[in-house]
């Protein structure tokens, strides 16, 4: 398999929901946009408004809105000037520890300043430079800063309905997002539990089924994580990281520059995460789906364990797994919390001090340094610069958690399989039934069944006898296709099973099995299998025919009564006439009877067979018994040995051959006369 696979494979899968997420991504990058002009905006109200009126003034003689009147004159400041042939003359406003000072002269805005005895000295990078200058008074200094008021007002509306409009947009980021998410993971289900209708039988024979519901609801819940948050909050971090270094890098690009040296970092620090954290999480998400199997094996066998007293021994067995669960969870505990606090600390206290290093040093050494607004957004952006690093740390562990789940699931759909032939019905066939030298292995190399030929005619009954291991029930897995055999031909009516879908092949059947099988509902769906071509009067004629409404009749919501998990809450006899009018509810023109009488007590075996041969009528029946007694007026009986037919006739041919077929009978009836005895 290729590198990144399961990475590409998941992004095919965002890709079904590609407009909404495109959508949510825009809202993201407005958001960011606008919540990233705040620091801008406190800068300029900083730097031009509040701390704007240390600067050069200009004496004119026009008022505005922008001009101030002191000492009997007009000043308006050097930026807000329309043009400087309007001055007659030029000043100074320099701020000295808490005050501001005033002077006729022009001296240079930067370097260090003192006041003494009237007189200002500035040392600056060009010289020392002094002027005769005034303390401007809390009233003087109002009348400068009340052009600026304004403005501020201005300004910080302007702030406040960004950020109204962020949250807005913010919103519809989550909330498409979200969505997105949901329907991607909506549709992953789908696809895997489609999936599990199209491999083949021995998948599931192979595996417990609690492993398998454990890919399907927790591997995908874990993939919800990774579309939801994850990768939400990776893209926003990224977008936000792009958006703060753009901004740094307007404000000072040196600085900024430094601060990218968090990238390569954090990179390296992902790489480090994901080769421990995808090797912790493989244990972790197979470990909970043995959990999750042996969690359904003890409830199902719980009887079972009561009864042989194996509670200890079971909890033991748990224990083990719960173990190697904790121990590995704990790693990646340790692991996230070496990464989540302590990296990005690390790294937002090596950025400040870079910070203080830039920028004290060009105090020491009389460089020009930033004003104070733009050292202000400086540091704004720099803590904004850790949020969107910590929340993508702190994603990591839900990151490969969800790559790992994910690879587990695309496992799952890589299972070889065969599309579901939805319309294959086919038109109602005679029913006859040939094998053709038939041989198969369930591994392709012991054969289980050797050179097998016969023929059923239509609306026959032929039974299969034989020990365990004789090849009986292999016979009825491949009839129904569940698998294929590796040599011969196998015929419907003349027709190559190979030649048809295998839904086709089974829509001409019905099954009653030994322990049947009845599913959460009721009696009526658990006859009609919510198939539309099956009304309710066709399940309940089927019911009655085979004798059913007699316990039916009793049951408070009779046809509509609930059925639990498994038919618990019916006989094993009451399970079997249901399972026998879903039969021929299908009206099939096969029917396999698969020990269908096997587990039922005596008075209970009239009465089904009495629905047995209701339901047997006109069709070819194939039954595998062990009760030589409901076989005996089979049209053929097929002695089972080995994979190979040791003997084939009807019931009084086989007794007079006195071979295995007889053998058996004998012991059967020995054993009958015993119980009776």
């Amino acid at each position: 398999m290729k590198k990144n696979t399961t990475e590409r494979r998941l992004f095919r899968y965002a890709l079904s929901n590609k407009k909404t997420i495109n959508i949510g991504l825009v809202c993201l990058l407005i958001a960011v946009v606008l919540e990233l002009a705040g620091p801008l905006i406190a800068a300029r109200i900083i730097d031009h408004h509040i701390l704007g009126i240390e600067a050069t003034w200009y004496e004119v003689e026009g008022k505005t809105d922008k001009t101030v009147d002191y000492e009997g004159k007009t000043y308006v400041r050097s930026d807000e000037i329309q043009t400087k042939e309007d001055a007659v003359g030029e000043a100074t406003i320099l701020q000295i520890g808490r005050h501001f000072y005033f002077t006729d002269a022009v001296l240079p805005l930067d370097g260090s300043r003192t006041f003494g005895d009237g007189i200002i000295t500035v040392d600056s990078p060009g010289g020392i430079e002094e002027a005769e200058g005034t303390r401007l008074s809390a009233s003087e200094l109002y009348e400068f800063f009340s052009p600026q008021f304004q403005p501020i007002i201005i300004l910080l509306i302007i702030y406040a309905a960004l950020l109204f409009i962020a949250a807005i947009f913010q919103f519809w980021k989550t909330f498409l997002l979200q969505q997105a998410s949901n329907k991607i993971v909506r549709t992953m289900r789908n696809d895997i539990f489609a999936h599990t209708q199209r491999v083949p039988i021995n998948y599931y024979v192979d595996r417990p089924a609690g492993t398998i519901v454990a890919r399907i609801t927790n591997d995908t819940e874990a993939i919800r994580d990774l579309y939801e948050r994850v990768l939400a909050t990776f893209v926003t971090s990224f977008v936000y990281m792009a958006g703060i270094f753009v901004a740094m890098f307007f404000l000072n690009a040196r600085l900024a520059a430094i601060c990218l040296l968090v990238i390569p970092i954090f990179w390296a620090w992902m790489k480090v995460y994901k080769y421990f954290g995808t090797k912790y999480n493989k244990v972790v998400r197979k470990t909970v789906s043995e959990i999750n199997g042996s969690i359904n094996e003890s409830i199902q066998g719980m009887p079972i364990i009561q009864a042989f007293n194996r509670e200890k021994e079971t909890k033991a067995e748990f224990e083990v797994l719960n173990t190697r669960n904790f121990t590995y969870q704990r790693k990646l505990m340790k692991l996230s919390a070496l990464t989540s606090h302590n990296l990005v600390t690390v790294l937002r206290n090596l950025a400040f001090v870079a910070f203080i290093w830039y920028f004290g040093g060009a105090a020491v050494t009389g460089g020009s340094i930033v004003t104070v607004g733009v050292l202000y957004a400086f540091v704004d952006y720099l803590n904004r610069l850790f949020n969107p690093v910590t929340d993508a740390v702190n994603q990591l562990p839900l990151l490969e958690q969800a790559r790992v789940a994910a690879s587990r699931v695309f496992q799952l759909l890589d299972q070889p399989g065969e599309d579901v032939d939805s319309g294959a019905r086919r038109e109602k066939n005679r029913g006859e039934i040939a094998f053709e030298n038939v041989s198969f292995a369930y591994n392709d190399k012991d054969y289980v069944l050797k050179d097998l030929s016969f023929k059923v005619k239509s609306g026959q009954t032929a039974a299969f006898v034989g020990h365990t291991g004789s090849g009986k029930s292999s016979i009825m897995n491949l009839l129904f296709r569940f698998y294929d055999h590796q040599k011969g031909k196998i015929t419907i009516d003349g027709i190559d099973t190979k030649e048809m879908s295998r839904q086709q092949v089974r829509s001409s059947m019905g099954i009653v099995l030994q322990d049947p099988f009845l599913f959460t509902g009721t009696i009526l769906t658990n006859v009609t299998m919510n198939n539309p071509g099956i009304s309710r009067e066709m399940a309940i004629q089927a019911l009655q025919a085979v004798g059913a409404d007699q316990f039916i009749s009793k049951l408070p919501k009779q046809y509509d009564e609930p059925v639990k998990e498994g038919g618990s809450t019916l006989s094993m006899g009451e399970r079997q006439l249901v399972s026998f009018a879903r039969a021929l509810a299908f009206n099939p023109s096969i029917l396999i009877l698969d020990e269908a009488t096997a587990n039922i007590d005596t008075e209970t075996e009239a009465i089904i067979q009495r629905a047995l041969d209701v339901l047997k009528q006109g069709r070819t029946t194939l039954v595998i018994a062990h009760r030589l007694s409901t076989i005996m007026h089979a049209d053929q009986i097929l002695v089972l040995d080995h994979g190979k037919i040791l003997e084939q006739g009807n019931h009084m041919s086989l007794l007079e051959k006195q071979g295995q077929y007889y053998q058996m009978y004998l012991m059967q009836q020995s054993g009958i006369k015993r119980s009776a005895g």
